[in-house]
């Protein structure tokens, strides 16, 4: 006997599902609505909540391939040990790609300009946006800017004769002058070493008005001394950035060798307006997306309640309560979230990965516990969604359904 209750209870339960499973196989159609309309909610929802996680993160690197976000400059040039500090200090707050300039005035073919001896695959690393017609400047190579290929009528495999110059001596006197401990000779001399160009770089910046040569002939042509500017892609917050740059800026005029930090704000600045912009368009696209959820379930209930009320009308007369009547839409209802929430999922994180390979050539994982929460608000949403209807039908009066039957 005092198993009934309990075999009474578990058998309300068993009714109950039935019933639940019995009304979406009757109107799988509308059951199958309900569910596309979830799953269309889940998918929108997994996918861009999936991408802003993976985009901040990679659009920081992108950006940082374009170029650098803190510049270190010293008048008279570093030394290796002050480059090797200011590198550390720099890579001890975050991870970061540096490149090293050296710059020197030269005539080329006779005409002045300004050469820059760097290590090309420091300075490719840090700047991969550069648009390189050729390649990089290697042993007895150079690259130049597109305004100094212009000027000089020179294109890739053009050789050239590259020598010192200083702006500063007479141009009627044939003397030879040392410029800290070199040669500088007339820039109307045509003495010189011979290079080639291998490579011709336009950025639509000031870098086309340079040459680019290695270090190692740069010093054999002028002389080895230091770099003069340092430059840093750091992968530090914008706040952290600016207490780095404020740290160097002390140990800089503390130090034997003075320089000088920048911040290029004009980077960081952009990097975090695109990355703020980018997330309210998927926050926009979000909130239109489950709006369009909400109607969908909201009208699929309403019509799946409207063609029960026969069923509806007679329950309620055989005794059945508001409340029970209630409950099942409203678990039915729930069961459609769950449905489309899971689907909804799976398709979801496939689209966010072939975006994420695609785009940024990255892959990224599931995430069970976003995962988990797309299927709530699924879940939410429809029950949300069916509250209207299931109002109406717990306002059927049976005698006038029965009446119109």
């Amino acid at each position: 006997m005092a198993d009934r209750p309990h075999t009474a209870g578990a058998g309300n339960r068993a009714m109950f599902w039935k019933m639940i499973l019995f009304a979406g196989v009757r109107r799988r159609g509308q059951a199958a609505m309900a569910v596309l309309c979830a799953t269309l909610g889940a998918a929108t929802l997994l996918c861009l909540a999936t991408i802003c996680l993976v985009v901040p993160a990679q659009m920081s690197i992108e950006l940082r391939s374009y170029g650098a976000n803190l510049i270190v400059t010293a008048d008279g040039g570093f030394d290796d040990a002050t480059v090797a500090s200011v590198t550390r200090t720099v890579e001890q707050a975050a991870p970061a790609k540096h490149a090293s300039y050296r710059y020197e005035s030269v005539r080329i073919n006779s005409a002045p300009y300004t050469l820059a001896g760097i290590d090309a695959q420091d300075v490719h690393a840090l700047n991969r946006h550069w648009n390189v017609d050729g390649d990089w400047p290697s042993a007895g190579n150079v690259m130049m800017g597109r305004d100094v290929a212009d000027g000089l009528g020179v294109k890739v495999g053009s050789s050239v004769t590259i020598g010192m110059r200083d702006g500063d001596e007479d141009a009627d006197s044939g003397e030879e002058q040392l410029r800290n401990g070199r040669r500088s000779t007339s820039i109307l001399d045509t003495d010189g070493v011979r290079m080639r160009v291998v490579g011709i770089v336009d950025t639509g910046g000031a870098e086309d008005s340079l040459v680019y040569m290695s270090d190692s002939d740069l010093g054999s042509l002028a002389g080895v001394r230091g770099a003069d500017v340092l430059e840093f892609a750091s992968e530090c917050t914008d706040d952290d950035l600016t207490a780095l740059t404020g740290r160097l800026q002390q140990a800089g005029s503390a130090n034997m060798v003075s320089y000088r930090a920048h911040q290029v704000t004009r980077m960081t600045a952009s990097n975090a307006r695109i990355i703020t912009m980018l997330r309210m368009l998927f926050g926009v696209v979000s909130i239109v997306a489950l709006a369009l959820t909400l109607v969908g379930v909201s009208t699929t209930m309403s019509s799946i309640v409207s063609r029960r009320r026969s069923e509806i009308g007679l329950r309620r007369a055989l005794g059945a309560t508001s409340r029970s009547i209630a409950g099942e839409f409203l678990v039915e209802s729930a069961v459609y979230g769950v449905a489309g929430g899971v689907i909804g999922c799976a398709i979801g994180y496939g689209i966010a990965y072939a975006l994420c390979v695609q785009v940024f050539d990255r892959r990224v994982g599931f995430s069970w516990w976003l995962a988990a929460l797309c299927v709530l608000v699924s879940v939410a949403l429809a029950v949300i969604a069916s509250i209207g209807p299931v109002r109406r039908a717990t306002r059927i009066d049976p005698a006038v359904v029965l009446r119109e039957e």
